[in-house]
């Protein structure tokens, strides 16, 4: 295997930051500038990549037009690709970015659309008094200033909880899931999973729930190691009237609810997460200065709690009706606060790049997990984006400096996912059998960028989305109607084609399916459940 001659910025401090037998690294000791550094370095690394994207010569090269503004150009006399297009700011391609945080929201709620509401909602948060962190500090370390450690360690204890989720069915079977690692300021690194449960595996009863999650202390005396990791990890609070400067008191009440209600057993609540078995014992704990009980414990699964001793709060959220806020509350992404002052809005240029830079906050742990190459987001099974456009406005790029002639020439260019699904339905057999939806077509078929081509699949499980489009966009928006109903269209034509009545536009024939009044419909009930 050819080795290159260079390594980049982040492959060296990812080198300099490893533990290694007989750790004589003085840079790992160094207390509190070691977080400095780590922050400094990542900054420097997300800075270039920032830079890149807004002055390199990519973005002064390339442009993208719709190929019908090409022709509208080229009438115009302009000859030089340079003379039109439009500027690409912060693309989806930079991780962590607004558009890719938009991107893989839309990611999830496909597989929502595909498998139904998620069941359990967990949250695991880094504990910096693991024994394997510990045992890699020396005895002048503080664990706060070893922010590699905090971020490897929490990195291999999540891997071995999907093998729990994913390998061992703890929980069931689960058949699509989504996983986000977050880094907040002053809290340390969790992740969030959203998990969807076969329909062998759902929890239909409260006592399938009880199996799950508890909400109770366990005996002291029976179990009592569980017993000190509830006391240790599961502890909410105190507020309320025992701590009215508590972080999480907003208009003098808990933002959580804490303290919740005694209940004999479980059963679903309406709207919200199932109200736990939470039994008054008459038993209280002193917990930082205060007296709690059952009411105060948040719920958790006895085995995960025990196996990986840090917070691991389970959740059952399949009788949550507004599931659209709990995937926006996971991909919120980092905390960030920007404001400016304008004197001329007309004159105002929006630059995302600049933006995100500007309301960035960036903690040493997610320095260390990003310079270690981490990842920061799951999804399964794979989704698949289809573009969707009209007849002749595919987006095409090119290159700055290339004739426009040789460009509207190129059939190659002119090829796109959805072009060439209706060449495939048209004249390939086994597409034909499979009489396919746009979004379903993924599942049989691999798009190859290179040659533009739809090839039969073979291995690996995914789902297709089309790209979302409002109603104000107009026949674009009844396109994608049609694309969603409509079964092995051969052409645009096919598309407009209604009980052998070929329509000039979109919307007639959507309208003579009955799918604008089906849309409708579905808008107002989504509204109903707060879904939109």
């Amino acid at each position: 295997m050819r080795q290159r001659p260079t390594v980049s910025c982040r492959e060296y401090y990812c080198y300099k930051l490893q533990v290694r037998d007989n750790d004589r690294s003085f840079l790992l000791h160094i207390g509190r500038l070691l977080q400095q550094y780590i922050v400094d370095m990542y900054i420097k690394i997300e800075t270039s990549r920032l830079e890149f994207f807004r002055t390199s010569d990519m973005q002064n090269r390339l442009r993208n037009e719709v190929y019908n503004g090409l022709l509208d150009s080229i009438t115009q006399g302009c000859e030089i690709g340079v003379d039109i297009g439009k500027r690409v700011i912060l693309p989806t391609s930079f991780i962590g970015g607004p558009r890719d945080m938009r991107k893989r929201y839309m990611d999830a709620i496909a597989l929502v659309q595909r498998y139904g509401k998620p069941d359990i909602f967990l949250t695991m948060t880094s504990n910096p008094n693991w024994p394997e962190i510990k045992a890699l500090c020396l005895p002048s370390d503080e664990i706060q200033n070893r922010p590699d450690l905090i971020s490897s360690i929490f990195h291999a204890k999540l891997q071995v909880l999907r093998d729990e989720l994913f390998k061992k069915d703890i929980f069931g079977h689960v058949i699509a899931y989504t996983s986000v690692i977050e880094f907040q300021k002053g809290i340390l690194p969790h992740a969030h999973f959203l998990l969807i449960l076969n329909q062998a595996s759902k929890m239909f009863h409260p006592e399938a729930i009880d199996r799950i999650v508890c909400a109770e202390f366990p005996d002291a005396h029976s179990n009592p190691y569980l017993f000190s990791l509830v006391v240790k990890h599961m502890m909410h609070g105190p507020c309320g009237l025992l701590n009215p400067t508590s972080p999480c008191m907003k208009n003098n009440c808990c933002k959580y609810s804490y303290p919740k209600d005694f209940s004999d057993s479980t059963r679903y609540g309406t709207n919200s997460y199932p109200i736990y078995r939470r039994r008054n014992d008459k038993h209280a704990i002193p917990i930082r200065s205060a007296l709690l009980d059952n009411r105060w414990v948040v719920p958790y699964n006895p085995y995960l709690l025990a196996k990986f001793n840090c917070h691991i709060n389970v959740e059952i959220c399949s009788t949550i009706q507004a599931i659209k806020y709990i995937y926006k509350y996971i991909y919120k992404g980092h905390d960030k606060i920007l404001y400016k002052l304008l004197e001329n809005e007309q004159d105002h240029i929006v630059d995302e790049a600049k933006n995100f830079q500007s309301a960035r906050w960036i903690s040493p742990p997610e320095s260390a997990w990003r310079i270690f190459r981490f990842d920061l987001n799951h999804v399964h099974p794979s989704v698949i984006c289809l573009p969707i456009h009209l007849e002749n406005e595919q987006v095409v790029t090119f290159a700055a400096n290339q004739s426009l002639y040789s460009i509207t020439n190129n059939p190659t260019l002119k090829k796109t996912m959805l072009t060439q699904f209706f060449h495939i339905n048209k004249y390939n057999s086994y597409a034909q059998k499979l009489n396919c939806l746009y979004v379903e077509f993924p599942e049989y078929f691999t798009w190859h960028t290179d040659s533009k081509e739809w090839e039969p699949r073979k291995k690996k499980e995914v789902i297709g989305r089309i790209f979302s489009c409002r109603p104000s966009e107009n026949e674009k928006f009844y396109l994608k109607l049609l694309l969603m109903h409509v079964r092995q269209p051969a052409s645009f034509k096919a598309l407009r084609t209604v009980n052998e009545i070929t329509f000039t536009i979109f919307r007639e024939a959507a309208q003579m399916l009955g799918l604008i009044e089906s849309a409708i419909l579905l808008i107002c009930v989504l509204k109903k459940l707060l879904l939109i």
